[in-house]
C-alpha cells in the first residue's frame, strides 16, 4: 500500500516513515509543506496521504486544507490528518467535509506501531478513524443540558466506540458482546439521542459526533 507522508518535523517525519516501511507500507514520497504535499499527490496519488495539521507558512490549516484539495483532486486518497493536541474545531471540520477514507488522530499515536498501521489501513478502506482521547472529551465532558444522561454505561461505552468508527462487528469483538446484543445497543443510542436509524457506519459516525458537537 503506498502512502506519503507530509509534516515539516524531519525526525518525526523520518520516523512515521520507517514506521509505515516497517509495517509492510510503500513510502512514495515525503513533505514538508502543503505546497510539496500536492505536488507529490498530483504526480503519483496514493493510497492514503498522513498529514500534519499544522504545517508551513503559518502553521494554521494549511494541512487540513491541502486535504480538501486532495480530496478535491484525487478524491480516492484516504486521508489520516495527525495533530499535536486535540482540536475538537478542525476535527469534526475533518469529519463533517469528507464524507470516506478520513482520519483524525493525534500524533501519541504513531508510536503504538500496530494500531497506527492498522488505522493507516482502515481510512485507504474508506472507514473513519478518530482519535480515542477526542472521542472521550466528547462523551465526557459536562454539559449544562447533557443528551447523554439517559444512556446506560454500556450504551456509553458502545458510543464511544462507535464514534471511533467502528462497525458493529468490530463492537461485538472488542467489548465481547454478540452481534444480536450489540444491535440492540445501537437502537437504543439512537432512539434515546433521536438519531436516525438504518444509515451507513460513515454517516452514522457524523451523526453522532454533529449531535455531541452541538449540544
Amino acid at each position: 500500500m503506498r502512502v506519503i507522508l507530509a509534516d515539516d518535523a524531519v525526525l518525526f517525519r523520518e520516523g512515521t516513515a520507517r514506521i509505515l516501511i516497517e509495517a509492510g507500507f510503500r513510502v512514495t514520497g515525503q513533505a514538508g509543506n502543503a505546497a510539496e504535499l500536492l505536488d507529490l499527490v498530483r504526480r503519483d496519488p496514493p493510497a492514503v496521504a498522513v498529514i500534519d495539521i499544522r504545517m508551513p507558512p503559518g502553521h494554521a490549516t494549511e494541512g487540513i486544507d491541502a486535504a480538501a484539495e486532495i480530496r478535491r483532486i484525487h478524491p480516492d486518497v484516504g486521508l489520516l490528518l495527525l495533530s499535536q493536541h486535540v482540536d475538537t474545531h478542525h476535527a469534526m471540520r475533518l469529519m463533517t467535509e469528507f464524507e470516506r477514507g478520513v482520519g483524525y488522530l493525534l500524533k501519541d499515536r504513531v508510536s503504538d506501531l500496530a494500531g497506527f498501521a492498522g488505522d493507516v489501513r482502515r481510512v485507504a478502506n474508506g472507514d473513519c478513524v478518530i482519535d480515542p482521547e477526542l472521542v472521550a472529551r466528547l462523551v465526557g465532558r459536562k454539559r449544562e443540558r447533557d443528551p447523554l444522561t439517559a444512556l446506560t454505561e454500556r450504551e456509553r461505552s458502545v458510543l464511544a466506540l462507535m464514534a471511533q468508527g467502528r462497525s458493529n462487528s468490530a463492537l461485538s469483538t472488542e467489548l465481547h458482546l454478540s452481534a444480536k446484543t450489540i444491535e440492540a445497543h445501537v437502537r437504543s443510542i439512537f432512539t434515546k439521542l433521536d438519531l436516525p436509524p438504518g444509515v451507513g457506519d460513515h454517516r452514522r459516525v457524523l451523526a453522532v459526533l454533529a449531535f455531541l458537537r452541538s449540544s
